[in-house]
């Protein structure tokens, strides 16, 4: 094997197999969680924990807080508008462009506008017979779950400082 490969980044080695681990421990405990407070979709605890699993140390840390206000924006949007509008796809595509416009006015970054649209969708698009404050409620506390254990984990069990990401915190 030459050396080139050796120490490549990529391709299974003792720190893919950490994050794989890392990754694989959060997701259960954020299901385990959202089922232990009875939350009718734990999976998108385990979806978002793997979401910030995926961003380095520095990266979770800044944008965690920007993407549980996207979500607090996006429940509170989808609800409004399920009241008003229901599964109206042209209201949902007119709240998306609004919540692009008061994310860049409250200067958030493209994580908390990425979370809100999310979120604004879960709670939107999805038929349901339940309230939308209701299903509003639950992806936030889904969703919220999801970033927190992800930020616990990153914290707890950093990646070693030769491991590198190639995902920068603009793109997250």
């Amino acid at each position: 094997m030459s050396e080139s490969i050796a120490s490549d980044p990529v391709g299974l080695n003792r720190q893919s197999l950490e994050r794989a681990a890392k990754t694989a421990i959060a997701a259960t405990i954020a299901v385990l969680v959202s089922r232990l407070l009875r939350l009718p979709e734990a999976y998108w605890a385990a979806v978002t924990t793997m979401v910030v699993m995926q961003s380095t140390l520095g990266a979770s840390l800044s944008v965690s807080v920007l993407r549980l206000i996207g979500t607090a924006i996006g429940a509170l949007s989808g609800a409004i508008l399920s009241i008003y509008f229901g599964l109206n796809v042209y209201a949902f595509g007119a709240a998306v462009f609004f919540l692009g416009i008061l994310t860049a006015v409250s200067h958030l970054d493209r994580g908390a506008f990425r979370f809100a649209g999310i979120t604004l969708a879960i709670v939107m698009l999805v038929v349901r017979d339940k309230s939308p404050w209701l299903v509003a409620s639950h992806r936030f506390a889904e969703i919220s779950i999801g970033i927190v254990v992800g930020l616990l984990l990153v914290l707890l069990w950093p990646e070693r400082a030769a491991a590198t990401d190639s995902s920068s915190p603009a793109e997250e």
